[in-house]
């Protein structure tokens, strides 16, 4: 069983203009991370992550918290599938 995972998220509430996908990149490059933050046309921020289960586990966290000056109402995660492709995470404009 491998210990990687990939998971889509998508968190809502107060997440665009509070430098929220800054916060989610430096986060998911510190844990090693590889994938992508953008924001979406409803309002909402949605990320691609993958890595070891745990600090993948940790990133998710993290989002559900987010940095001051955001108000994380509600966050969904989905697994998906693990791709391998990626070298870094990144911001998606």
């Amino acid at each position: 069983m491998s210990s990687r995972r990939r998971v889509h998220v998508r968190a809502s509430g107060v997440v665009q203009g509070v430098g929220f996908r800054f916060f989610v990149c430096r986060v998911a490059r510190k844990l090693g991370l590889v994938g992508y933050v953008r924001n979406r046309p409803d309002g909402n921020v949605e990320l691609e992550a993958e890595g070891e289960f745990s600090d993948v586990s940790a990133l998710i966290d993290a989002v559900g918290k987010g940095p001051s000056g955001a108000c994380v109402r509600k966050t969904t995660v989905q697994a998906q599938p693990v791709q391998g492709s990626e070298s870094e995470f990144e911001i998606r404009w």
